[in-house]
């Protein structure tokens, strides 16, 4: 058996090769212990499970913020190559994305423990973090507009993310302004209104590039396979944001000039989360078949893998959403298979992750060329 880190390629690699794509971790492990904290039945242990799975990710985010802070300060030559790199400047995204996980699971689990400080908290997180959504949305696409090289052929989905970051960071503010004062709140909802709009509208012109990839170039190699549920993402948060933004407006609004305005997001909110659930319905379908043919290729692991469960996870937080709204038990049934699905799949994929981690060899940038999996090789000639 290997010794541990055996194949670390340098000393202090786990810092000079750390790549934001680990934060996809926290967002996998922090949405899976709010989809058990939001199953529709009680049972006995879930919730304490739930809250194990939000103190792990909360660790593992304290974690990754620190070796990607010290890669910033101690290997400064790294950060252009980053930034100019196609595909692991995307995952810049993940970091906002993976904070706004935390803060909803500080509303659910912290809440009980510490009292309704954590509220004042959880707002000041959610500024950060939707300035750094922010950040990304527009410094990444500016780096691919002027910097960095693309081709048809090789987009994938993972132009998503820090597309997408904007609208998690939205859905997140329905959840934290029923906790808030009314003006707190009001500020909250505005924004968080146009960061999805902004993220959402974005997001569908990217879904119809890679519907147009897809048709024309088929399907990424295996090592991209996990891209294929991406586009999921933005459909399931989009649909949640609405929902979860739309019922926290009346109350937000009340008294105001716009509170028919916040009755009508409510009303509304209902019907576009329905529709926004439809249609990430088909790509959950489509995606599933798209894996199928992957995995009968031999896909091999790396960290991508984690792409399968975050957009699995907020579909189910959608389908449990619109279960709570409309009392339907078709939602909770659909839910609970999902919840399943994405307990199976992380389960699988974190397993992975801990023996790359024991051999080393997941501390590889690709923006900076050095050997490993077959993912590596790819995405340095993407770079290139």
């Amino acid at each position: 058996m290997p010794r541990p880190f055996s194949r670390l390629p340098e000393p202090l690699a786990f810092i000079r090769h750390f790549t934001p794509s680990w934060f996809a971790m926290t967002m996998g492990t922090g949405v899976l212990a709010l989809v058990i904290a939001h199953l529709p039945w009680r049972m006995p242990g879930l919730w304490l499970l739930a809250e194990g799975l939000w103190f792990v990710a909360v660790g593992l985010f304290a974690l990754f913020s620190l070796l990607f802070l010290l890669r910033l300060a101690l290997f400064r030559d790294t950060v252009w190559p980053m930034l100019l790199h196609p595909v692991q400047s995307m995952f810049l995204g993940a970091i906002p994305m993976g904070l706004a996980v935390l803060i909803k699971g500080l509303l659910l689990f912290g809440v009980p423990r510490w009292g309704e400080v954590v509220y004042a908290l959880a707002n000041l997180l959610w500024w950060l973090d939707a300035a750094l959504a922010l950040l990304g949305a527009l410094l990444v696409p500016y780096l691919m507009f002027t910097r960095q090289h693309h081709a048809l052929e090789k987009l994938t989905a993972v132009w998503l993310l820090p597309i997408v970051a904007p609208e998690v960071a939205a859905s997140t503010a329905g959840s934290l302004a029923p906790h808030l004062a009314a003006e707190a709140a009001q500020q909250l909802l505005v924004a968080g209104f146009v960061l999805w709009g902004l993220s959402l509208s974005l997001a569908f012109s990217l879904i119809t590039l890679v519907l147009l990839r897809l048709a024309l170039h088929k399907l990424p190699d295996t090592d991209f396979a996990a891209t294929s549920w991406l586009p999921l993402g933005p459909l399931a948060t989009g649909c949640l944001g609405l929902l979860s933004m739309g019922q926290a407006a009346p109350l937000a609004f009340a008294g105001t000039p716009l509170v028919s305005a916040a009755e009508l997001a409510r009303d509304l909110g209902l019907i576009g989360g329905l529709a926004l659930w439809g249609a990430g319905l088909w790509w959950l379908v489509i995606a599933t078949l798209f894996t199928r043919h992957y995995i009968r290729d031999n896909m091999a692991f790396n960290l991508g893998w984690w792409g399968f469960t975050f957009p699995l996870g907020v579909f189910a937080l959608a389908t449990f959403e619109l279960q709570a709204l409309t009392g339907l038990s078709f939602f909770a049934f659909v839910g609970l298979l999902l919840a399943v699905q994405l307990a199976a799949v992380w389960s699988l994929v974190f397993s992975r992750t801990l023996a790359g981690i024991w051999h080393g060899e997941l501390f590889q940038a690709p923006c900076l060329g050095g050997p490993g999996s077959p993912a590596v090789s790819v995405l340095s000639e993407q770079a290139g």
